[in-house]
């Protein structure tokens, strides 16, 4: 269903990816995980390594799976379910079964469980994290995203495995 390439041989837009189609973060394992809708993120190269970079906000529910396990996975769906990402963006974890309430089937890889209905999956092992801090903010038009506090955490992860669709 899915075959691996190599991150240099992707040929999509990151801004595209992120900004118009969304992706579920998602961290844990089998059993035990949860995903959360992102359309804020970057994939580049970092440290001489392919990253790609995640925002998680404490308050999620996410945020636990991403601290205790050192690997999490971004399952992009090429512009398509926008009502299942919609409700896996807007509803905790903790009070619903979002697998179960999306049709989304999880499909494990490695240590990590993705999505089978992405068009792409990347497999990301966790670097290094930053807490954002208001003090850093430059131009007053972020404010906008924060309603006091709550601020992302920050968190770099290479980019070990690219899954495309076969």
């Amino acid at each position: 269903m899915f075959k691996e390439i190599e991150i240099r041989q992707l040929d999509r837009n990151p801004v595209k990816m992120f900004a118009d189609d969304w992706a579920l973060l998602t961290a844990g394992e089998e059993g035990n995980y949860n995903t959360m809708t992102v359309s804020w993120g970057a994939i580049g190269e970092l440290w001489g390594e392919p990253v790609a970079i995640v925002f998680v906000r404490p308050s999620r529910y996410t945020y636990e799976f991403t601290e205790k396990y050192d690997s999490f996975t971004l399952s992009f769906f090429d512009g398509g379910y926008k009502k299942e990402l919609g409700f896996c963006g807007s509803k905790s974890g903790r009070d619903y079964d979002k697998a179960k309430e999306t049709g989304f089937t999880p499909l494990v890889v490695d240590d990590s469980i993705a999505f089978e209905q992405a068009g792409l999956i990347l497999k990301m092992k966790k670097l290094a994290f930053q807490d954002m801090d208001k003090a850093g903010f430059l131009d007053g038009v972020i404010d906008k995203f924060y309603g006091g506090t709550d601020y992302h955490r920050v968190y770099v992860g290479k980019i070990e495995k690219v899954l495309v669709k076969a």
